[in-house]
């Protein structure tokens, strides 16, 4: 099986009845031949890496891992994060809107998104998700 090696950067993603529509500006130079002689319709699979700054391949879960707002949403549909807090007594049961409530009252915050400005709420959240870690290890 032969591969097609090429960069390229994303243009645009539109959608249509039958699903997504990628396109993508592929230099000149980069583009491979046989992709140019394939015909219209052709079928591909596709492996794609996001290169970073320094075009090397980007870690998705590092880039975006200490993302304030992410983590607190990732944190709230956890189940076990759920459990963990139940357990302590910090909240009546494990539904998710109670995670919620918990985490804005004990962060003083009225929305998750308030954590784009709020270094103090960003670094207790960060305890609580390093406190929550060290539990899961046990």
């Amino acid at each position: 099986m032969e591969t097609l090696q090429f960069e390229a950067v994303k243009v645009a993603l539109k959608q249509d009845k039958t699903g997504y529509i990628l396109t993508l500006n592929v230099h000149p130079d980069e583009i491979p031949v046989d992709l140019m002689r394939d015909f219209v319709g052709a079928r591909y699979q596709v492996v794609m890496v996001r290169l970073n700054g320094e075009d090397k391949p980007m870690n998705r879960d590092h880039e975006y891992a200490r993302d304030p707002v992410r983590v607190a949403g990732i944190l709230c549909r956890d189940d076990r994060f759920a459990e963990w807090l139940f357990d302590q007594g910090l909240v009546l049961d494990t539904a998710e809107a109670s995670v919620i409530e918990w985490l804005k009252e004990r962060l003083h915050i009225k929305s998750r998104t308030e954590l784009k400005d709020r270094p103090a709420a960003v670094k207790e959240l960060f305890a609580i998700e390093q406190e929550y870690k060290q539990w899961t290890n046990a």
